[in-house]
């Protein structure tokens, strides 16, 4: 087992609209995001050894990890976008190693696990990354959701993951912290995504236990099914949470498209 200097940090990440930072943005719409996203890998500790990403475009009945060792390949699983955006390549390559890492951690946990070999890599992993690691240098396994969608399950995933960010692992979790595609560009939206937004962030600032508590609880927060209308895009937010025992920092946040939009890191 390697273990590192300083360990990484969990963090939650905005994954944008589809392919949206490799399409012409005259707006400024994405802008911000994007800039975000840039400065992820200056913001870290050391160069991680490997990358774990929960996306909130997979999920399974137990908690899956891509095993491939080569590349895994690219899910283009956004629909209605320019031709180019489906000729987009990130090859970053897979570490079977922290599957099996990964997989041997969550059954620890007394939590269902499974590695997946052929399984590639969906928009919510390659759009955010391609953005943040371009060289694709480094070695990227993706975690699935359980399809509960349960909260307190992923926070208990999270924190048995935990160990991962002492041996150099990147936890980062990959959605959108409001995610009502019909409410997008609706003026209306605004202030009741502003209003989840601050619970998200006092939420994530408190100590981890009464975090978990505050999170399990998230469909009781300020218009939270109408930010979250379904909640796979919040989850991964749940094992980033879980995954430090640090109050949690709310690192980016902006209105994009009329809804109030944040990443968090948790260190």
């Amino acid at each position: 087992m390697v273990t590192s200097a300083s360990p990484q940090p969990s963090l939650f990440i905005p994954h944008g609209g589809g392919p949206c930072f490799f399409m012409p943005d005259p707006n400024g719409t994405w802008r911000g995001m994007e800039a975000y996203l840039k400065s992820i890998a200056g913001s870290l500790p050391e160069r991680p050894r490997a990358i774990l990403v929960i996306s909130g475009h997979w999920e399974e009945q137990a908690f899956a990890f891509t095993g491939a060792a080569g590349h895994p390949g690219l899910i283009f699983d956004y629909y209605g976008f320019p031709p180019h955006t489906y000729e987009l390549t990130w090859p970053a390559p897979g570490a079977p190693w922290l599957a099996e890492r990964g997989k041997e951690l969550i059954e620890a946990a007394g939590l269902p696990s499974a590695i997946d070999p052929v399984r590639g890599f969906d928009h919510g992993v390659f759009i955010p990354l391609k953005v943040a690691f371009p060289d694709a240098d480094i070695p990227v396994v993706q975690m699935s959701l359980h399809a509960s969608l349960d909260p307190a399950l992923h926070v208990a995933a999270g924190r048995a993951l935990a160990p991962l960010r002492d041996e150099g692992v990147l936890v980062l979790g990959s959605g959108m912290s409001f995610h009502n595609l019909r409410a997008y560009g609706d003026p209306r939206a605004e202030a009741p995504s502003r209003a989840f937004d601050d619970w998200l962030g006092q939420a994530a600032a408190l100590p981890s236990d009464a975090r978990a508590d505050e999170l399990a609880r998230w469909s009781e927060a300020p218009f939270a099914r109408f930010c979250h209308p379904r909640e796979e895009h919040l989850i991964p937010l749940m094992v980033a949470a879980g995954a430090a025992e640090a109050v949690g920092e709310r690192v980016y946040g902006e209105t994009v498209l009329n809804g109030a939009v944040s990443a968090f890191r948790f260190a």
